[in-house]
């Protein structure tokens, strides 16, 4: 089964039945990545072109990765590396990526809703690899897929997103997205940094992160977005790192098989102590191995037949 969508620019476009088709198709993808041979022919001729505007490793490698074992012809473009560099707008850059006929531009940049402009430049697929404090749809779907994975189902689970809610675009498209599957979202860090209005999301605001976590299945931990930022919103790091940082002390009376899960990249010590990070409720490292997955998933239903 193939997406109805040309394009995946957010969770909010995709119904319920399309989240679980790319979920079920991711895991049935993720079997490749295990082989001796990590690679199918399933998007042989087709050309992927990665046009980061932002800085990435994991986003950018696991999509990169993914196109790589689908068969799929790859280009990288950096904006530092390209014509934007000289003064070219993204209208023109799409027109130029246009004549060279590609099947899939994956795109993350600076300003929101700037994936959704290219979407209407271009015949190709569009995938939004994150745009500004919008939207992260892979992420938020590569979330989903690591807690079903774990707890055979999203219905009926509480989630805790605790962090910098107000600049992240992850937690925008996660609250988004466990809401629409029938989760409970609850959010919790600085009140400076809880968008007003995010209830109208489905969410729930606790600001203390003991109240938050207590009774969750799944703790979501968030990095402070300092480069979305114009000046700092709390007054320290180490603060910040006593007051919300998800430590062990703060872990007492959780959930036995509580989950805890990190975006990336982590600034250890501030929203989350070493040893949370590496223990035995973290699925951090199983997110990125799904990151691959889920990418590979998007490019296989979007590309995978003849439009």
């Amino acid at each position: 089964m193939r997406l109805a969508e040309k394009d995946i620019l957010d969770i909010e476009s995709l119904s319920v039945e399309r989240i679980k088709n790319i979920l079920d198709t991711a895991e049935g993808l993720k079997e490749i990545s295990t082989r001796p041979i990590k690679k199918v022919p399933t998007l042989r001729g087709k050309t992927i072109i990665h046009f980061f505007y932002e800085p990435s490793t994991r986003t950018r490698t696991s999509f990169e990765i993914a196109a790589k074992r689908l068969s799929a012809d790859t280009v990288s473009i950096s904006a530092s590396t390209s014509s934007i560099a000289k003064g070219e707008t993204l209208v023109d850059t799409a027109k130029n990526l246009e004549a060279m006929n590609p099947d899939a531009i994956v795109i993350r940049h600076r300003a929101a809703g700037a994936p959704h402009m290219l979407a209407r430049l271009v015949r190709a697929s569009v995938i939004n690899a994150g745009d500004g404090m919008h939207a992260h749809p892979s992420q938020a779907l590569l979330d989903m897929m690591t807690v079903r994975e774990k707890k055979g189902r999203l219905a009926g689970l509480k989630i805790a997103i605790i962090g910098d809610i107000t600049h992240s675009r992850v937690a925008r498209s996660n609250i988004v997205g466990f809401v629409k599957m029938g989760a409970e979202v609850i959010l919790a860090g600085p009140p400076t940094m809880i968008p007003m209005g995010v209830e109208t999301l489905g969410a729930r605001v606790g600001y203390h992160v003991q109240e938050a976590i207590k009774d969750a299945d799944v703790i979501m931990v968030l990095r402070i977005q300092k480069e979305r930022q114009q000046a700092l919103v709390f007054p320290s790091e180490r603060e910040y790192a006593q007051c919300y940082g998800l430590t062990e002390e703060k872990l007492a009376g959780v959930k036995e098989d509580v989950l805890i899960m990190h975006p990336g990249p982590i600034n250890r010590g501030v929203e989350i102590a070493p040893e949370v990070a590496e223990g035995p409720y973290s699925v951090i490292l199983e997110q990125v191995t799904n990151g691959v997955a889920i990418r590979m998933a998007l490019f296989y239903l979007l590309l995978g037949g003849a439009r």
